[in-house]
């Protein structure tokens, strides 16, 4: 069998959630069908940019969008080349928050909207992170149910830290600072939480209104007990995992949230969004809030820090939880998929 992939996002030192997924999504496929050809195809400003990394031998690497002799070709971004020698296509929706909100500029809204709208018609099965993202292919872009399967992320392997270290006085968030993230009412939040001696750690890099979010830090009062890291790398980010005492996710708007399982993995109780997809991936094993509510985050991030009890009963609940989500069970799904469509 014969399978193509588009692997551009899998490229780079600073992977996105989708360059994460297509890295673990590659490589766990290579290395369980060992029997199958994967074909690797890379947009052309990553292609060359491939070869600084090996790939597993029954994979070959291909520019994406030349004619493909294969059976089955995969988009890992919900969008899709030309179908030039490819019998049947398959397509990942992460989410659809461009089109529904105003996280970004009405030029990229509409090639994404474009992009999305040409997948999802004409993709003879799509792969939805979740089943909010599921809800929301139907919805917008009228695709049946029939040609939907819901395969969750897993959470990735990241560096272990065998030092004992004590817990700080840390309320972390992790993601892009941007607009959909909700920083600016996590920072009045955590302004209100009255909660001396603790500080805000921002992990991760400028997106769509970072101004507006940096502004409002330099203004704030607790302004010397919040922090930007910048992007990290995944040996520094399982740092601040293991320094947390609270991990604080009240976004607007997420598709899946895999910063919710790496938090539970690394044994940190979580405060998130009633809404979107994060409820779906933190079930009973975090706080939720209204993440319009900048007084109930406050307070949900107060009674964590404050409650020792609480913290523990939600650590312990988050371990058994982030255990449920493994990348070895969405490739096996996402094996399956295929084999139907074969």
């Amino acid at each position: 069998m014969r399978i193509a992939l588009d692997a551009t996002y899998s490229i780079g030192a600073n992977l996105s959630g989708v360059g994460v997924y297509s890295k673990e999504l590659m490589h766990g496929l290579a290395g369980a069908h060992a029997d199958a050809i994967f074909h690797y195809c890379y947009r052309p400003h990553r292609f060359f940019r491939s070869f600084s990394s090996s790939i597993p031998p029954n994979c070959r690497r291909r520019l994406l969008g030349m004619p493909l002799s294969c059976g089955l070709f995969h988009g890992l971004n919900q969008r899709l080349p030309p179908a030039r020698g490819i019998r049947r296509m398959v397509s990942t929706f992460h989410d659809l928050f461009v089109m529904t909100g105003d996280y970004s500029t009405p030029e990229f809204r509409a090639r994404f909207t474009a992009q999305a709208t040409d997948a999802a018609a004409r993709s003879d099965h799509i792969i939805a992170v979740s089943a909010f993202t599921a809800r929301q292919v139907e919805e917008l872009l009228g695709v049946e149910p029939a040609r939907i399967t819901v395969i969750h992320h897993g959470i990735r392997r990241m560096p272990l830290h065998t030092a004992v270290r004590a817990r700080e006085n840390v309320i972390l968030h992790v993601g892009a600072v941007q607009r959909r993230k909700n920083l600016g009412r996590l920072i009045a939040a955590f302004e209100q939480t009255g909660l001396d001696g603790w500080r805000l750690v921002l992990a991760g890099s400028a997106g769509f209104g970072s101004e507006d979010i940096l502004r409002q830090v330099e203004a704030s009062p607790r302004r010397e007990a919040i922090e930007f890291t910048g992007y990290l790398t995944d040996s520094a980010l399982a740092d601040w995992y293991a320094r947390a005492a609270v991990f604080a996710f009240p976004s607007l708007d997420e598709g899946f949230g895999i910063p919710l399982l790496e938090a539970m993995a690394a044994g940190v109780p979580i405060v998130t969004s009633n809404r979107s997809a994060l409820p779906e991936v933190a079930g009973n094993a975090a706080l939720l809030v209204d993440p319009e509510n900048t007084a109930a985050i406050a307070e949900a991030i107060r009674r964590l820090a404050e409650d020792s009890e609480l913290r523990g009963l939600m650590i312990e609940k988050g371990l058994q939880r982030a255990a449920a989500f493994t990348w070895e069970t969405a490739v096996a799904k996402t094996w399956g998929v295929y084999q139907k469509l074969d």
